[in-house]
């Protein structure tokens, strides 16, 4: 286990109003979960609303090839990873928070 200043330690606790050092922890922890997962789902909601699909659909219409604009533009592509990253990171924190809670 790391050692921690006693600083530190009452910071935390001060900071987040907590019972002791564990409970600042656990509420620290799970404000950063919140946090990020909130994070990506705005990232999420901007590509749902600039392609008019949700990322599933959107990687058809890219093998389909239906998409207004060509599948391998940059814009494209670059769109395809972004969005493809914050699906999978909030997939990642989404699990993380399961198991947390």
């Amino acid at each position: 286990m790391p050692v921690m200043s006693a600083k530190l330690s009452e910071a935390l606790v001060r900071a987040t109003l907590a019972r002791d050092i564990s409970d600042a922890f656990n509420r620290i922890f799970t404000e950063f979960l919140d946090l990020k997962l909130n994070q990506l789902e705005s990232i999420i909601k901007g590509f749902q609303k600039k392609w008019g699909s949700t990322f599933e659909e959107f990687k058809q219409d890219i093998k389909e090839n239906r998409l207004k604009e060509d599948a391998h533009s940059y814009n494209v592509e670059n769109d395809f990873w972004q969005w493809e990253e914050a699906a999978t990171l909030k997939d990642h924190y989404e699990d993380i928070k399961t198991r947390w809670m």
